[in-house]
C-alpha cells in the first residue's frame, strides 16, 4: 500500500511549484521587457520575414542572407533578423545562415565607411558612432572582440566605425565571427524555440538569454576600462 506524502512535504512540493511559475514568469517578463525596450520584439516583423523569406523556396538560404547583408544599409534591427532566422531555418542551421549573414552586412558596412569615409561619415553623422584613437587602432583584433561580446553595443556601429578608422579588415573579421558567436547562438535558439512555448526548453532559451544580458552588462564596464588602457 503506498503511504500519502506528509502534509508539511506536500506543502513544500506545491510552494516550491508556485515559486518555479512566479521565478519563470518574472523572467520571461524580463526578456519580453527588454526585447520591447531595443526594439527587437517585433513579432509580427518576424513573421512577415519568416513569410516572405518562405516565399522564395530552395532559394530561402540565400535572400535571408541577402536580407542580413543588406540590413545595415538602413539599420535595420539585426536581432529581428537573428530571431526569425531560429524560427525559419531551426537552431543550427539557423545559426549558420545568420553568422554568414552578419559577417556579410558587417563587411558591407566595413568597406562603405572605409571607402566613402567622409561621406559616409556626413550620412551616419546622427549615429553614435565610435571614435578610435591611433593607440587603440593598434589592437584592433582585441578591440573588436570585446565589442562584440557586448550585444548592448549596436552591431551595425561597430562595423561603421570600424570601418572609419586603420584596423585592419582581417582583425575586423576574425574579431566579429569569434565575438558575434555567443550571441547568434543565443537568438538562434530563442527563435527556435518560440515555436515551443511553455515548454522547459523554450524557458531555457530565455534563461540563457537573460545569461548573455547579465554578463554583457558586466562585460561592458571590463571593456571600457581596457579601451582606455589602449589609449595610454
Amino acid at each position: 500500500m503506498v503511504q500519502p506524502l506528509p502534509l508539511t512535504q506536500t506543502h513544500r512540493s506545491a510552494k516550491g511549484y508556485a515559486i518555479k511559475k512566479v521565478v519563470l514568469f518574472l523572467l520571461f517578463g524580463l526578456v519580453m521587457f527588454f526585447f520591447y525596450q531595443s526594439g527587437v520584439l517585433s513579432y509580427e516583423q518576424v513573421e512577415q520575414i519568416r513569410t516572405f523569406v518562405l516565399s522564395f523556396g530552395i532559394y530561402a538560404p540565400l535572400i535571408f542572407i541577402l536580407l542580413f547583408t543588406l540590413a545595415p544599409l538602413i539599420f535595420f534591427p539585426d536581432g529581428i533578423l537573428a530571431l526569425s532566422g531560429g524560427l525559419i531555418f531551426g537552431f543550427y542551421m539557423g545559426s549558420v545562415y545568420i553568422l554568414i549573414g552578419a559577417l556579410c552586412g558587417g563587411t558591407l558596412s566595413f568597406y562603405l565607411a572605409r571607402f566613402y569615409g567622409q561621406k559616409m561619415h556626413e550620412r551616419l553623422s546622427n549615429e553614435k558612432l565610435i571614435t578610435f584613437k591611433k593607440s587603440v587602432q593598434k589592437h584592433g583584433f582585441v578591440v573588436i572582440l570585446l565589442l562584440r561580446l557586448v550585444p548592448l553595443v549596436p552591431f551595425n556601429i561597430i562595423s561603421y566605425s570600424a570601418g572609419f578608422s586603420a584596423i585592419r579588415y582581417r582583425d575586423f573579421f576574425f574579431a566579429t565571427l569569434l565575438g558575434m558567436s555567443p550571441g547568434v547562438l543565443v537568438y538562434a535558439n530563442i527563435g527556435a524555440q518560440s515555436l515551443n512555448v511553455g515548454s522547459q526548453s523554450f524557458y531555457l532559451s530565455l534563461a540563457l538569454f537573460v545569461v548573455l544580458i547579465v554578463v554583457s552588462m558586466f562585460l561592458k564596464k571590463s571593456v571600457q576600462k581596457r579601451l582606455k588602457s589602449y589609449e595610454k
